[in-house]
């Protein structure tokens, strides 16, 4: 399976977590055990990739549009989110820069624990990924209020 294969299988299977599995396979219509060949990564699910369709049904679903964030990484493309349709805490630049450095120190003291014996194994490797995802999510928050302030 190639790179990017995995990439997005991977990012599959926390979208469909993110939401929950049952209310997954509730909102796509789509059975368990297809959702889970959509981010399997054994051989004879290699090709098989979820339906549009369903991914965009389940990022309005989720906390976070995982799939569609994945194919702009892929392309090297940042994402910026429309306000309106985002359910978002109120507050300013001054509440994202102490978010922030919450999040980095998480961020640290995660890769700082998974670097102790020296291999970064599977498990440490998604707790150091869910950090990275959330450390994002905080730069967005931020990079929207910063553009809403320069607009004044």
């Amino acid at each position: 399976m190639s790179v990017v294969a995995r990439y997005l299988k991977k990012h599959t299977e926390t979208l469909v977590k993110d939401v929950g599995l049952e209310a997954a396979c509730a909102i796509t219509g789509k059975s368990k055990a297809t959702l889970g060949r959509y981010y399997s990564d054994a051989p004879e699910h290699a090709d098989r990739f979820m339906p549009v369709d369903s991914v965009a049904l389940l990022e309005e679903a989720a906390g976070y549009p995982h799939i569609t964030a994945a194919l702009s990484e892929l392309r090297g493309i940042t994402l910026s989110y429309d306000e309106d349709k985002r359910n978002i805490k109120r507050g300013g630049v001054n509440s994202d820069v102490v978010a922030l450095s919450q999040r980095f120190a998480m961020l640290m003291g995660e890769y700082n624990q998974s670097i102790e014996d020296g291999v970064i194994t599977i498990n440490e490797a998604k707790r150091l990924l869910r950090e990275t995802l959330e450390l994002q999510r905080v730069l967005l928050d931020m990079k929207l209020h910063l553009e809403k302030e320069s607009a004044h």
